[in-house]
């Protein structure tokens, strides 16, 4: 089959805090190998993603909501498939410092700023264009966001490309640039359940960390150091079940050669993640209202409260510079 990319409307946003109703596209880009992705321009979200199982039958392999208004429906929908920023993790308290200047932020989620903000890039509508390049199929969705947005500082320009192959490879990559020194951090929020439907429980899953981030009560980072989590329940470097376990962590990454690995046995369905990121949330929709334990979040990018937090690695952006963030996703049966 040849490769292909197609587009068509999903319908118009109801508008949100100013935001007018606006027309939100569907692109579907079809590798003709097996590997199909269908990406939105409302929240840039990832929708599904269709990879063939060990009999070569094809599914959708993360969760989805059924129409739009499900997707904006901010109580049935916690960032299902979107691109989440301007930061993506939590903000202690709303606010953070840059050059002895203190900023405070949309308050979200009780006195913490978390995703964003109420009205983060997974609620605005991304300006799109697709692209083919030999057999690399790509959609490049842009959004800029003004200064103080959220609270943010600085005139944000973001872009995040989706790119499929033949190879039975996704990409995420993500650049912003700014106007002011600010803050940035994307990641994808995808629901993963490589069954296509169920519960995750039964997969196996694989992290290359030793050290995971430890909370509060609030999920915010107590201080010190990510902790020690070798022979622990939390320790998954080599692949065990999910089973029961809850997981609302960050996992430090030990090495930049992979990420995570997931595999459902029933399908045969694998998932290899690789980035160049510190740091994967990974989350097991146990308070996803309705569809608990439908799917797993893999969200590679910085650390929580990271602007707070001197020890942990920097994300700072300033006027000149370029914000990047790659993750691949490389996907097999057997």
């Amino acid at each position: 089959m040849a490769a292909t990319i197609r587009r068509e409307s999903v319908g118009t946003t109801v508008g949100h805090r100013g935001q007018g109703p606006a027309e939100v596209d569907a692109y579907t880009l079809d590798t003709g190998a097996g590997l199909a992705v269908v990406v939105w321009t409302y929240g840039a979200q990832l929708v599904e993603v269709l990879v063939p199982d060990r009999e070569g039958r094809t599914g959708n392999v993360v969760v989805r909501l059924p129409d739009l208004g499900g997707y904006e429906n901010r109580a049935a929908n916690p960032y299902v498939g979107s691109t989440v920023g301007r930061y993506c993790r939590c903000v202690a308290g709303g606010r953070f410092r840059l050059d002895g200047v203190e900023y405070h932020l949309d308050r979200n989620d009780g006195d913490h700023h978390i995703h964003g903000g109420d009205l983060g890039f997974d609620r605005y509508v991304w300006a799109a264009e697709a692209e083919r390049s030999g057999e690399v199929l790509s959609l490049r969705l842009r959004l800029d966001s003004p200064d103080g947005d959220q609270g943010y500082p600085g005139a944000l320009s973001a872009e995040v490309l989706y790119q499929v192959s033949p190879d039975g490879t996704l990409t995420f990559a993500y650049t912003a640039t700014t106007t002011a020194s600010t803050i940035v951090g994307f990641t994808n929020h995808a629901y993963w359940n490589l069954a296509g439907t169920g519960r995750i429980d039964g997969h196996l899953l694989a992290l290359n960390s030793t050290r995971a981030v430890v909370f509060d009560d609030q999920l915010i980072p107590l201080p010190g150091p990510p902790a020690d989590i070798t022979g622990s329940p939390l320790d998954h470097r080599a692949p065990k079940p999910v089973g029961e376990l809850r997981l609302d962590n960050c996992f430090v990454l030990d090495d930049p050669d992979w990420a995570a690995r997931l595999h459902d046995p029933a399908s045969g369905r694998t998932m290899r993640v690789v980035t160049d990121q510190p740091a994967v949330g990974v989350y097991s929709a146990d308070g996803f209202a309705g569809r608990r334990r439908s799917g797993i979040c893999l969200e590679t990018g910085p650390m929580p409260d990271a602007p707070n937090r001197d020890d942990y690695p920097p994300v700072r952006l300033d006027p000149g510079e370029t914000y990047r963030h790659r993750t691949v996703h490389h996907f097999s049966a057997h």
